[in-house]
């Protein structure tokens, strides 16, 4: 039979090797490491986005002043096939996580240059479904989510204000097509519109900021 103090002793033990975990675990997570994010940056995603993320070709993304979170998400997703592009799903394969993060910490702590509409006929109904969604079909407003600026929410919407149209139509489209499959709300928003209504939403989009 064990004594006494050796009941105690194993207990304390126990307990000391309980709190060293919960002290581990309860350690902040590593910042993003901002200059391998840019050399990232730089190596694996220039070509498309430019060095910095900024106003490159209308069919890819503007990544400046993305919402980080959103960003790993989307990589994260590239990488385990959720969202499908054949160019996007290489390149995130071989990203780490860390990569994820720290590449999107760059773009996120960068100032995007303000966008523009560009067709004036389609401006007031971009905005009226922006702003007030389509009532008969039950299409919600993008502001609910998106913020009335653009700004979105952190870890939960993407920021669309000054994206590029092109882009946001393209969304869109893959969304109410089923070639994008990685958000069952926004599935379900573009299903119900039609191709000028998502012209002119992308467009409006392409100026808020």
């Amino acid at each position: 039979m064990k004594s006494v103090a050796s009941v105690v002793a194993s207990l304390l033990l126990a307990a000391c090797a309980s709190s060293a975990i919960g002290a581990e675990a309860a350690k902040p997570a590593a910042k993003p490491d901002l200059a391998k994010g840019q050399a990232t940056s730089t190596n694996v995603c220039a070509a498309c986005h430019t060095n910095d993320g900024s106003r490159g070709s209308p069919a890819n993304p503007i990544l400046q002043g993305q919402h980080p979170e959103y960003l790993v998400k989307q990589l994260t997703e590239f990488k385990s096939g959720k969202r499908q592009n054949a160019v996007m799903s290489g390149m995130a394969a071989t990203l780490s996580e860390d990569d994820m993060k720290n590449v999107a910490a760059f773009y996120a702590g960068k100032v995007a240059k303000p966008g523009f509409a560009k067709n004036k006929a389609t401006v007031e109904l971009g905005e009226k479904i922006y702003r007030g969604g389509i009532a008969d079909r039950n299409v919600p407003a993008c502001a609910g989510c998106h913020s009335p600026n653009g700004a979105g929410l952190p870890s939960q919407y993407p920021r669309l204000a000054g994206q590029h149209a092109d882009y946001t139509e393209a969304q869109l489209v893959a969304f109410r097509s089923g070639v994008r499959k990685n958000s069952v709300p926004m599935a379900g928003v573009a299903a119900k519109m039609n191709d000028r209504e998502i012209k002119a939403v992308a467009d409006y989009i392409a100026g808020l900021n």
